[in-house]
């Protein structure tokens, strides 16, 4: 039975989410997997915990029954450095969970190509490096044979990549819309059932649905960059944000609301990707949906998104769970598969 060495870097909502999950999935895998999979490394900005090499260690980096309290580990060391993994086992896979940078990537840029040029598989729900940089990232892991798993950073739980890189093998894929953030969605929607923006926006903040600070959300931002993810690992292009027309949701006129009720349409926030008269777009922009839209009905935190093909007509996925333990999910979902293939 093989092992596989994880380390991850972040531990936020995300990561502690991820450690949970490998600790609940531990035994699963094993059954279902035929390999164990194997904490070696957790770091935060203040240090980390890391697992001697050689020999296995007689009490595991993070057992169940631990708090999750990284500082109070025994294996804790403050000014701990990502780059001591590498130096203490051979192989495994990296897990970037810091936040999402999207104007230059880091610091998590640096900490992936650090990770592939030492061999290392990554997986990461970090939109930022793949914001800016995804296609040299790509290649360089493909020169080093080791792979990239970013289900994670578009729309997390919802299989997005999987279908239009597995699914729809073959086709061609010619229109691309999804409902790709669960909290503009959520607000959205219960402003369409009367609800002012600041109380739905409170509401779906109390609910944990929205972040402290939402403007990332509610500005269309994390729509931008996960279409623009899914449209670069789809096509293998290398557009940037200043190729996405942008626009959120925190200054809808009241004539567009009105306009939906009379037109008994929906009005949801769409990341897009089209080519009109050969020309690409890339948009994250308010659209009315009509009751037809296969992503019409797609409500509350829930997201959703179509594919148009020329072989396969539309193919819709919708759900996945808008919270860290949907995003923990597809990072062990991502390693699961690197380690099928």
């Amino acid at each position: 039975m093989n092992t596989v060495n994880v380390a991850l870097m972040g531990y936020g909502r995300v990561g502690k989410a991820f450690v949970r999950l490998v600790q609940r999935k531990k035994e699963d895998l094993v059954e279902r997997y035929g390999f164990r999979l194997e904490p070696v490394a957790v770091f935060n900005s203040r240090g980390g915990v890391l697992l001697p090499g050689g020999a296995p260690s007689k009490k595991p980096l993070i057992d169940k029954d631990d708090d999750l309290d990284l500082e109070r580990n025994p294996f804790w060391k403050p000014g701990r450095i990502c780059g001591e993994v590498f130096e203490a086992h051979r192989t495994g896979v990296f897990v970037e969970c810091t936040p999402s940078n999207i104007q230059d990537g880091e610091p998590a840029l640096r900490y992936i190509n650090h990770a592939i040029d030492r061999g290392w598989h990554v997986v990461t729900a970090n939109k930022g490096p793949l914001v800016v940089d995804l296609n040299r990232v790509r290649q360089k892991a493909e020169k080093k044979g080791v792979r990239l798993g970013m289900s994670g950073a578009t729309a997390a739980a919802l299989p997005t990549l999987d279908v239009a890189l597995n699914s729809l093998a073959g086709t061609e894929i010619h229109r691309i819309e999804g409902i790709l953030n669960g909290t503009t969605n959520y607000i959205l929607g219960r402003i369409e059932e009367g609800m002012s923006y600041e109380a739905a926006l409170k509401e779906a903040q109390e609910k944990g649905i929205a972040e402290p600070d939402p403007s990332q959300d509610v500005e269309g931002w994390d729509t931008a960059a996960k279409i623009l993810i899914i449209t670069n690992a789809v096509f293998r292009t290398a557009y940037t944000l200043d190729d996405v027309r942008v626009e959120g949701i925190t200054h809808i006129q009241p004539s567009l609301w009105e306009r939906a009720r009379n037109e008994s349409k929906s009005l949801k926030l769409l990341g897009s990707y089209c080519r009109d008269e050969g020309i690409p777009k890339i948009e994250a922009r308010l659209c009315f949906l009509e009751h037809t839209h296969p992503l019409y009905a797609v409500c509350g935190a829930q997201k959703g998104i179509t594919f148009f093909t020329d072989t396969m007509n539309s193919v819709t996925v919708t759900g996945g769970k808008s919270d860290p333990t949907g995003a923990a999910a597809a990072l062990l979902k991502d390693i699961i598969n690197i380690h099928k293939r």
